[in-house]
Parts: C-alpha cells; sequence; structure tokens
C-alpha cells in the first residue's frame, strides 16, 4: 500500500527538505520502516529504544491519532494521509 507521509519541519533534514514522501506499508510500523529505509535516520526520531511512539511525538492516519487505535499496527490503506507532528509544549 502507497501512502503519503507529512514530515514536520524538524525533520525535514532526513528528507532532504521535502514536506511529504511516500512509503509503502499495510500498518504504521511497516510504514516506518520503509521510511527509514529511503530517509536512513528518520524512524529513530519517531519511535523509541524500546520501539514504541516516542512521548511527544504524534502520529496520524488520515484524521485519526494513532494512540486511539493501535498504535504502530493501525492499518494504512492505499492513498492514505500518514502526519507525524511533534508535540508542543508551553505556557
Amino acid at each position: 500500500m502507497s501512502v503519503s507521509v507529512r514530515i514536520p519541519t524538524i525533520l525535514r533534514t532526513y528528507t532532504g527538505g521535502e514536506s511529504e514522501v511516500s512509503a509503502e506499508g499495510g500498518t504504521l510500523a511497516e510504514v516506518l520502516e520503509d521510511l527509514d529505509t529511503h530517509h536512513s535516520g528518520i524512524k529513530g526520531r519517531i519511535v523509541d529504544e524500546t520501539g514504541e511512539l516516542r512521548r511527544f511525538v504524534n502520529v496520524y492516519v488520515g484524521n485519526d491519532d494513532v494512540r486511539f487505535l493501535d498504535n504502530l499496527a493501525t492499518p494504512t490503506p492505499d492513498g492514505a494521509q500518514v502526519s507525524v507532528i511533534p508535540a508542543v509544549a508551553g505556557g
């Protein structure tokens, strides 16, 4: 399944400045693996050492936060939009 992945500004150094890239995979985990194959190192900024999503990174498939779905096992249908959004803190 081919999906479109929106890349936040802070991670665009991994994608050569591209704000949106394509990746393949039937689940979010597979999409992140494929993304890392073509943009080495980016997956490590999205998932932690235990293989879970980093605490301050939000990932959406379509309009749905994957933390409220199946996390990395969330299906990524063909043509889906995956958005990686770093959490913003402040006061």
